[in-house]
């Protein structure tokens, strides 16, 4: 946990910013469905983590603006729980370290929230994933599950993204702790990658890795030659001599913050002259928008510049035909670089999106685009000192894609497709670095992971 001081700070904060009413943060159970299954891997909800630092399970905190008074609600471990989990710190142990002045058992709380006082009482809620939870508030609000969109705190979302989109120092340290651990886990990967090797076998060497640090992993890993599959989370390949390995994966600190790294290189120990040409494209792309990262500036602005700069490119090469600004105001570019720039990081990797995409991404009456490709943009609002977030450009043949675009005609006075029919198998190029905005520019948080091609095929195989 961050000092006392610091969650006491955050929720003073976060009570000025929404005012008046009842905050209620719900942390989440050991398994989403059934407390006493072990189904899944416990990970405490991120927000609970923010305001509060406690990372046991089965615990809410209640903030009551009007009166002043933050209380955590919990249960103290019977010998079962003791027998079966092992002694963990006793709840006021836990506020205090949290700088929470009250505790209250449980089931006073869930009582105390349903009981007939909370009638004429605004509470603030976010959006809930877990099943307990869904049916809780669903009691609570008197409202069928499918509806309680309806009653999530608009207030409330929008006054904690504002708040964790903007990293404190001690926030910046933990994330660049998960990026030393990923900067280990990509050069292994590089190292221990050649002809024969099975796919799983490198994953194992990352995880290996996170558990040496006793962490885990931020996100399952992509580590696939199938590189064209944006988020493809198999393993089941074997490396071979001539393909390209397309490595998204990430770390988390020892508080939970996330890192999101991707590398590409080739499994034999050298680009070819083709790989390299479409390498080179995407490693321009995202160097010039690092460098152009400053407060002010609109992400979807330096998308669009990352875009200009891909399709002038694969207009090089002779993919792409006539004027590439043209082409990428036309969506052409997108049959190549189907997704965004880029996202938030922080305590999620995707940070804060299960508050609302939207509301993280874009700023107020900032409307998402319906072009293909720009409508995939998780993050399109104008940059702020203190934000953290990924720059990932990538340039993939995706062959289904390919064909329906061709088949309609549409393309063909931008889109060479006589050409394009040698890039079927190419796979896939993307690079991603973490970048914290600062006050007159951007800090490559990443910088250290071999990305340059000579420094790439100068690790491979070598383990």
């Amino acid at each position: 946990m961050f000092p006392a001081e610091t969650y006491i700070r955050r929720r003073e904060e976060l009570a000025q910013k929404v005012g008046s009413g009842i905050i209620l943060f719900l942390g989440n159970d050991l398994s989403p469905i059934n407390y006493d299954a072990n189904t899944y891997p416990f990970r405490q909800d991120s927000s609970f983590l923010y305001y509060s630092g406690i990372r046991e399970p089965a615990n809410f905190l209640v903030m009551d603006l009007d009166e002043g008074e933050t209380t955590l609600y919990g249960y103290e471990q019977s010998m079962d729980d003791i027998v079966w989990e092992g002694e963990r710190a006793p709840l006021k142990v836990q506020a205090e370290m949290a700088g929470i002045p009250s505790v209250q058992d449980i089931e006073f709380g869930a009582g105390f929230l349903l009981s007939e006082s909370m009638n004429d009482r605004t509470i603030h809620v976010l959006p809930a994933y877990q099943e307990k939870h869904l049916h809780f508030l669903s009691a609570f609000f008197s409202c069928d599950i499918k509806d309680l969109g309806a009653v999530y705190s608009h207030r409330l979302i929008e006054a904690v993204v504002a708040q964790r989109s903007k990293k404190e120092p001690q926030e910046i340290e933990e994330i660049k702790k998960a990026i030393d651990i990923s900067d280990k886990m990509h050069r292994e990967a590089i190292a221990f990658s050649k002809d024969g090797r099975k796919e799983q076998e490198i994953v194992a060497q990352m995880q290996r890795i996170c558990g040496e640090y006793g962490v885990g992993m931020a996100y399952g890993s992509i580590f696939t030659q199938r590189g064209e599959i944006l988020h493809n989370n198999l393993h089941n390949g074997v490396l071979a001599d001539g393909s390209l390995v397309l490595n998204d994966s990430g770390a988390e600190s020892p508080f939970h913050y996330a890192s999101d790294i991707t590398r590409t290189f080739p499994v034999n120990g050298s680009f070819s002259d083709k790989q390299k040409d479409i390498y080179s494209i995407v490693l321009e792309a995202q160097n010039a928008v690092i460098d152009s990262i400053r407060p002010g500036i609109a992400y979807i602005d330096l998308h669009l510049k990352a875009s200009e700069i891909i399709a002038s490119g694969l207009a090089e090469i002779g993919i792409i035909k006539g004027d590439p600004k043209e082409a990428v105001k036309e969506g052409a570019h997108a049959l190549f670089f189907p997704h965004g720039l880029g996202h938030m990081l922080g305590l999620d990797v995707h940070d804060m999106e299960g508050l609302g995409e939207d509301f993280v991404g874009y700023a107020e009456g900032q409307e998402r685009s319906e072009q293909f490709g720009l409508n995939h943009l998780r993050l399109a609002r104008e940059l702020e000192e203190g934000f953290v977030l990924t720059v990932e450009p990538g340039i993939y043949f995706i062959p289904k894609l390919i064909d329906g675009w061709k088949s309609t005609g549409a393309w063909n006075d931008f889109i060479n497709f006589e050409l394009l029919e040698e890039y079927r198998d190419f796979g896939g190029i993307r690079l991603e670095d973490n970048v914290l905005v600062t006050a007159d520019g951007a800090e490559n948080l990443s910088e250290s992971i071999p990305k340059l091609p000579e420094e790439i095929e100068a690790l491979i195989g070598t383990a």
